[in-house]
């Protein structure tokens, strides 16, 4: 069954340094565009791992090479993230996104690469010669907003409905055999792409044993097996059901950023020099800016009708508290 899309659906795949999202890079990226009408592009990145603060490569763990194959030597010579980074947002651009368990690693890994991008281009806007290139790349990067997309995990439906893995997925949703090159990220992409096609094909009726069926929507889609509505990737923050973003981990668990923000502004400095991602930082700082825009502007504000009763109720008792 092929997908109903109104928008372009972004298939993509992550190859890494290591799992530690707020420490390692990213070394392959793979991209599969599938087009409303059904067209299909590809596209795949070899990157040099970089660490911008300190001018160096991001070794690659010798457990992460055991899983994907690539060595340190194979990527000499190869772009950094920053010089594919306008061609990578190209192919976000108007685009949902899907992956194979890319809601937990791969979306937020890519967000983190970006990141460093901005926060490197930010640092260049001070030097004179480079002031120009890092305007442009900073305007590039503004235009990519990932928080905004839909996220299709396509585990999560494969678990929904047959809890297993990748491999698994693709024999049972395919036709029963293996696919080749698995663990490469073009592979592992294109048999994603494959297995959701599957999925709608399998679950579109119900039957004795699965009465639910798989709707060919990306809205519905990118709804199962989703996690809390985050603020942030690493899910530091989750959205309350009010809408207000509340923390979850550490002492304020549980507590709204604004009433932290009013009770111990310090906090959030201690979460800008902390050892979290950039992404959560950056929620946490936007935030904040939020908070400081909404108190000076109450502030500065006329009071309202209700509030000058109040306070000529106060002094007409004799009482202010």
């Amino acid at each position: 069954m092929e997908l109903k899309l109104e928008r372009p659906l972004l298939f993509f795949d992550i190859e890494s340094t290591g799992l530690n999202i707020a420490t390692d890079g990213i070394i392959e990226l793979s991209f599969v565009k599938v087009m409303p009408d059904q067209e299909v592009k590809i596209k795949t990145w070899k990157i040099k791992p970089w660490d911008y603060a300190n001018h160096c490569v991001i070794p690659i763990n010798p457990q992460a090479s055991e899983v994907n194959g690539v060595k340190d030597e194979d990527l000499v010579g190869c772009p950094k993230f920053i010089e594919v980074l306008p061609e990578v947002a190209q192919w976000l651009e108007g685009s949902d996104l899907a992956g194979f368990n890319s809601a937990k690693f791969d979306l937020p890994l890519l967000a983190e690469e970006i990141e460093r991008a901005r926060c490197y281009s930010e640092l260049r806007l001070k030097e004179e010669k480079s002031r120009a290139k890092a305007q442009e790349m900073l305007d590039i990067i503004d235009k990519v907003d990932l928080h905004s997309c839909r996220m299709v995990d396509v585990q999560n439906i494969y678990h929904h409905f047959e809890p297993r893995n990748l491999r698994a997925a693709y024999r049972f949703y395919c036709g029963g055999l293996d696919f080749e090159n698995a663990h490469t990220a073009e592979a592992d992409t294109l048999a994603t792409y494959e297995v959701l096609k599957g999925q709608l094909d399998r679950y579109k009726e119900p039957t004795d044993y699965q009465q639910e069926v798989l709707k060919n929507d990306v809205e519905a889609l990118s709804k199962i097996g989703a996690r809390s509505r985050t603020v942030d990737f690493a899910g530091r923050l989750i959205l309350g059901e009010d809408g207000e973003p509340v923390i979850s981990f550490g002492k304020h668990k549980g507590k709204t950023a604004r009433e932290v923000w009013n009770a111990e502004p310090s906090y959030f400095a201690w979460i800008e020099n902390g050892d979290f991602t950039l992404d959560t930082k950056r929620q946490f700082a936007r935030l904040k800016a939020q908070f400081t825009k909404e108190r000076k502007e109450a502030l500065n504000r006329p009071a309202t009708e209700d509030e000058l009763k109040g306070l000529a109720s106060k002094f007409n008792t004799g009482k202010l508290f």
